[in-house]
């Protein structure tokens, strides 16, 4: 590993002028999962690293009572994990953050570093894009915020300028008949990247039996996270009952853009598009309707 400075700060403002000072020498250290190894490896140089831990600001984790969610850039998955509330009020979020990583990882590794670290495969991006979360970001000109579903534009590259830093994740109140799920398939069950995964959030109308909306997200099947608007459009307004899941699977398919490589082929990948598709839909219905509380903890098909 190279030589760099080391800064530790206590706030964002500090933060930021480090990084304006540094340009492209410089790199923020949150959880560090990514980052150390990337540095370890020479897959990326830095002249500063920039350590955010010690950022009361982004240590603050909050569940309004009005609903939504307030997560502060270095709050960790294992925090979120732990918190009934979070558990219960997001059943679809804390399906994907509980899978980042193992037991050590997860001490470590935060949703707003998985987000940065902007990999097709992350397990938090399409959960997030699903319950319309927002980034809060600042940078010499000020803060601003951004929704999760343009943050990401290429495969390890996001909107953040040099200068520019996350500060939270934001999480708007959901209205109550929402129901979201996350199921991701990898060969082994702890510690391995999604070949592919699917989020899909719900809201129904008040007595379960029609969509009033739903997102769909994939991940793992191309550059960025997908929307399947198509599946939003045809499922608008519908009965639940109306639409076939078959239909749902080959709308999901043909949304999906996979690659090959050592993980899987395309076709592999297209074809989970459309099952884990219908298999989180029909968790997000069940959840919707309050017929099951309990989050998944393992892999599927």
């Amino acid at each position: 590993m190279q030589a760099f400075d080391y800064h530790p700060v206590t706030s964002v403002s500090e933060a930021v002028a480090l990084l304006a000072q540094g340009a492209s020498g410089a790199c923020l250290l949150n959880g560090g999962t990514d980052l150390l190894a990337q540095l370890k490896e020479g897959r990326r140089t830095a002249n500063h690293v920039v350590d955010l831990k010690r950022i009361p600001e982004l240590a603050e984790f909050r569940l309004p009572p009005e609903g939504g969610a307030w997560v502060g850039a270095a709050v960790t998955c294992r925090t979120l994990s732990r918190q009934a509330g979070w558990r219960n009020r997001f059943p679809g979020l804390h399906d994907a953050t509980h899978l980042i990583g193992g037991v050590q990882i997860q001490g470590r590794a935060t949703v707003a570093g998985n987000l940065c670290n902007a990999s097709p495969a992350a397990d938090s991006v399409p959960a997030l894009v699903v319950h319309g979360a927002r980034v809060h970001l600042a940078g010499p000109a000020g803060r601003r915020i951004v929704p999760v579903a343009g943050f990401c534009i290429a495969p390890g590259r996001t909107i953040l300028a040099r200068d520019e830093m996350v500060v939270a994740i934001e999480i708007p109140p959901l209205p109550a008949e929402f129901g979201a799920a996350y199921l991701r398939f990898t060969p082994r069950n702890e510690m391995d990247i999604a070949v592919a995964g699917a989020a899909v959030a719900v809201d129904l109308d008040g007595e379960g039996s029609h969509y009033r909306s739903v997102r769909v997200a994939l991940g793992a099947v191309g550059p960025t996270v997908i929307e399947v608007e198509r599946i939003t459009a045809r499922l608008a307004g519908r009965p639940v009952a109306e639409v076939s899941f078959d239909e749902i699977a080959a709308l999901a398919r043909a949304a999906a853009r996979p690659i090959t490589d050592m993980r899987g082929t395309s076709a592999q990948r297209q074809h989970l598009a459309g099952v884990l598709t219908v298999r989180a839909l029909r968790l997000a219905i069940s959840r919707a309707r309050r017929t099951q509380a309990a989050s998944p903890t393992g892999d599927y098909l």
